[in-house]
């Protein structure tokens, strides 16, 4: 006999693009689709604190998702939907309380009571530090403002997730199932050390409760639902043993997924449409580790942004899961499976290894180095696992002859940033600026300054900034003033790792070159512009020290001027960019034009990225040396490019 047929998970699109315009009428679109729940994705400019027309803002805005500099563009992402019957997920950490404390304005301008608004801040600043690259702050000041946005919910906010730990982009970054274990976990645990002090010991369980994860699910999907088995579990133990909480309900492992982009191939793309239904099945299968909110990629997430069809498309994936299929009919199909039960107990006793590491360098925040340095280290394990084709990827290194797509024929394949976007941004951000009561404005500011430097909880003075009509950047620029820059470490170590295999041929290639320039060859590795994906110019950086090079990368978010002015320092033999977040005309631009400035004219650009092909043409003709994309994994040859890139500079000079 079977159980009663269980609900649905919530079906999430995550989604944002342009303008909070286009957005709201993306989101009303998907709304009369069937979905269930709104994902909220937000421009780098808005992630990282910075407003529309700052500098480093130049070529990013409305790319990845909804620029929100101020109050008024809020108003216009909501507009004509009723916040209180909303489940609203917003993908924000660095600026999570501010953006929160928009939410909160808009929700009260509607009339709504706040204290039934339902839905969850990412909030995770942790895995920013470790593998996404959107903080504002040091650590210490950046875990307070999580906990400072969990107590204020707990008053006021009830039904509101404060936080929600990330491990999503930790596998991302290459993480093992045992560190995105581990790591995820550790990052949980020195939040709720933090909440203890904040919150009443009365409420602290129920607190506990409201902490809720987002994990990713790879491809290997019995390792994938193993996993997920064991973050249940352990979970349910940490709460118990560490934090004393007796109620089950309040140690459920709650979590939300949104399956593996890693692995999504930009050849034969359509491939991925399998890859994305069979990781939804790690995530869905085994009743006792299903996810409670589940978003897909689209199948070209790989060749650029997802079209409104695209996004349809996945979501009609899991509906036919949820609905066609009996799955949700039954118990737990695992339970005292003897192949699930080993696996998972290996991986709960690798991961307790690794926290008790953690723990014993004093928590999260002070393994931050530790992390990063282990996360850099088995993504360079994974590659060259697909370099030596001991990882098959089909269509990748294996099969790789196949008929064109069909799909991706034809103008409009693919979703093109609207060029007018930034444009428009600008103007309204301009006239938002010009109609505000500068005074109030003002005062708001230095009371939230004030707040960043007391201790205070920073969000009511957020929440007052929001309503006098600041704007991200200003408030960014506050807690820049009260906490001090930050550079997160970049994971690659001075030494060589010990990998050997096939590198021979290029370390004498690079000592060749490197006698003929009279010095070492210099490789100058950066990232301009906001994208903090960093893992590809990690692992460049890596291979590049490993072959010999002499290799200089100082990690995210840096002008052109001053990657420039860096290469002149360097006195570099050669430039390696890296953009993924598809700003590269712009920021390409202004770099090859400083450099020419700059009188480095000759040293050779290279550029990695989600570069469609028509984009990489016109780069090549604007002097750039070589183009590589997703498609171009195979680390080694690309060493071996640049060898021959500087060697050919060199006889020409």
């Amino acid at each position: 006999m079977h159980a009663q047929k269980e609900q649905p998970w919530l079906f999430r699109t995550y989604a944002g693009h342009s303008t909070a315009a286009a957005s709201n009428a993306l989101y009303r679109t998907n709304l009369a689709k069937g979905q269930t729940g709104l994902s909220v994705a937000f421009d780098l400019p808005t992630q990282t604190g910075y407003d529309s027309d700052h500098e480093l803002s130049k070529g990013e805005v409305g790319k990845v998702g909804v620029p929100i500099c101020h109050l008024g563009d809020m108003r216009t992402l909501f507009k004509d939907i009723p916040l209180e019957q909303m489940n609203t997920s917003m993908t924000i950490n660095a600026t999570a309380p501010w953006l929160l404390a928009l939410y909160i304005a808009v929700a009260e301008e509607q009339g709504a009571d706040v204290s039934k608004l339902q839905g969850t801040v990412q909030n995770d600043i942790i895995k920013e530090y470790l593998s996404r690259g959107t903080y504002i702050a040091p650590p210490k000041p950046s875990l307070r403002m999580i906990t400072d946005v969990a107590a204020y919910t707990q008053k006021h906010l009830p039904k509101w997730n404060p936080m929600n730990v990330c491990s999503y982009h930790l596998q991302e970054a290459g993480a093992t199932p045992e560190q995105e274990l581990a790591f995820a976990l550790a990052t949980a645990c020195a939040v709720l050390d933090d909440l203890k002090g904040k919150v009443a010991p009365a409420d602290f369980p129920n607190m506990v409760g409201r902490i809720s994860f987002f994990v990713n699910a790879g491809i290997r999907f019995v390792t994938e639902l193993c996993k997920m088995r064991a973050f249940v579990d352990l979970w349910d133990e940490i709460c118990e043993s560490r934090y004393g909480i007796t109620e089950a309900k309040y140690r459920r492992f709650r979590y939300g997924v949104q399956v593996n982009s890693l692995g999504l191939t930009e050849q034969q793309p359509e491939n991925n449409v399998y890859r994305i239904l069979i990781e939804m099945l790690a995530v869905t299968l085994s009743k006792k580790a299903r996810a409670r909110a589940v978003q897909l990629p689209a199948w070209n997430e790989a060749l650029g942004l997802p079209r409104p069809w695209d996004q349809q498309w996945s979501l009609r994936m899991q509906q036919i899961l949820a609905y066609e299929t009996d799955l949700l009919e039954y118990d737990d199909l695992f339970d005292g499976n003897p192949a699930i039960d080993r696996k998972v107990a290996a991986l709960k006793e690798g991961a307790r290894a690794e926290l008790a590491q953690i723990d014993a360098m004093g928590g999260a925040v002070a393994a931050i180095d530790y992390m990063k340095g282990r996360l850099v280290e088995a993504n360079s394990d994974r590659l060259a696992r697909i370099e030596s084709k001991e990882t098959v990827v089909v269509g990748v290194n294996r099969w790789t002859e196949a008929a064109p797509s069909p799909l991706t024929a034809g103008d409009g394949a693919i979703m093109v940033a609207d060029p007018d976007a930034e444009r428009d941004q600008i103007a309204r951000l301009t006239a938002w600026r010009a109609s505000r009561d500068a005074g109030a404005v003002t005062a708001a500011l230095t009371a939230l300054r004030e707040a960043a430097r007391s201790g205070a909880n920073i969000m009511p003075a957020s929440i007052a900034a929001a309503k006098a009509g600041c704007t991200t950047g200003e408030w960014g620029a506050m807690l820049r003033q009260a906490f001090g820059e930050y550079r997160a470490p970049t994971g690659v170590s001075r030494s060589p790792s010990n990998r050997t295999e096939g590198l021979e041929p290029i370390r004498e290639a690079v000592d060749a070159v490197s006698s003929k320039l009279g010095r070492r060859l210099k490789f100058l590795v950066g990232k301009p512009g906001l994208d903090g994906h960093s893992n590809g110019a990690e692992q460049i950086a890596a291979r590049a020290r490993d072959v010999g090079m002499d290799i200089h990368y100082e990690g995210i978010r840096l002008t052109p001027a001053e990657i420039v002015s860096a290469a002149a320092d360097q006195e570099a033999h050669v430039i390696g960019l890296s953009i993924l977040s598809g700003s590269h005309i712009p920021l390409i631009t202004e770099t090859l034009d400083r450099m020419r400035a700059a009188g480095l004219g000759n040293v050779p650009l290279v550029v990695g990225g989600i570069i469609p092909e028509e984009d990489a043409a016109r780069l090549r003709a604007m002097g750039v040396a070589a183009v590589y994309t997703p498609k171009d994994f195979e680390l080694n040859r690309i060493m071996l490019d640049i060898v021959g890139i500087v060697d050919a500079q060199d006889r020409a000079a």
